[in-house]
């Protein structure tokens, strides 16, 4: 499929009532089908669903949807861009680790880095990505994370994807970059070798500025396991009407992107 067949058709949903469309599962938790059923979601020996802040079919197809947009192993939805941008900064930083950022990354994500994380010993470095060598020379031994917002909000300065990856490799680094500006029409990070990509859902991708939200997508499965994992327990998950509205604009999202 194309891009755009991939905005309406991707992973398509499929009911017991075949619906066109991804119903609204406006519910906190699920029935199980016997003790055995509620077992096996518990433990994961199944897909069943169990509660909505661990996984919900509606937000479950939003999911898929942006993670097949960005080429990746599988998404996961946020109630806000800064809930997605933390969800990774804690499933990757711990005390003792250093992570290198754009400095004109969006202001909240620098904030929490510099307030919050420091106080528990997570070390962090803003330099000009854009410029190879500063990135080259904020690495110490104990980096664990580059992360990369490009365009950058809000000076637009624009990061070479490729080289970081090449940088991170060397370094054993994991590579981040927020595409909330891009969008996967324009730009695929995983694609040049990129980690984890994450998006504030509230701009283009749903596009109506009447819903708040986020989502990451990773490359590989481990690194899916470590976020989702946090977002759960940190219970910053989506609401299952967000994740509809945003089913519903993604559709237009190359169209849009276009005409901006």
């Amino acid at each position: 499929m194309g891009f755009n067949t991939k905005l309406i058709h991707s992973r398509e949903f499929e009911d017991q009532f075949g619906s066109a469309t991804v119903p609204i599962y406006q519910t906190s938790t699920f029935k199980f089908k016997n003790a055995q059923h509620g077992a096996d979601c518990f433990s994961g020996a199944s897909d069943g669903y169990i509660y909505t802040r661990i996984a919900n079919p509606t937000i479950r197809a939003l999911e898929k949807n942006i993670a097949d947009l960005e080429n990746g192993y599988d998404g996961i939805a946020t109630s806000s861009g800064m809930s997605a941008i933390t969800s990774v900064y804690m499933a990757l930083l711990g005390t003792g680790s250093h992570i290198i950022s754009t400095a004109s990354v969006y202001g909240p994500a620098r904030g929490v880095l510099e307030k919050d994380f420091s106080r528990f010993g997570v070390e962090a470095d803003f330099v000009n990505t854009a410029d190879i060598k500063a990135i080259q020379s904020a690495i110490k031994k104990n980096s664990k994370v580059l992360y990369v917002e490009t365009p950058a909000n809000p000076t637009m300065d624009i990061t070479d994807i490729k080289t970081c990856s090449e940088i991170a490799k060397e370094h054993n680094l994991i590579l981040v970059v927020d595409n909330t500006f891009a969008t996967p029409y324009l730009q695929k990070p995983l694609e040049l070798g990129a980690d984890v990509v994450l998006h504030s859902i509230t701009k283009f991708i749903n596009g109506h500025a009447d819903i708040v939200g986020g989502i990451v997508i990773t490359k590989e499965k481990i690194l899916y396991d470590k976020i989702r994992h946090m977002m759960v327990y940190m219970g910053c998950n989506m609401d299952p009407h967000q994740a509809y509205l945003v089913l519903r604009g993604v559709k237009t999202l190359s169209l849009r992107v276009e005409r901006n």
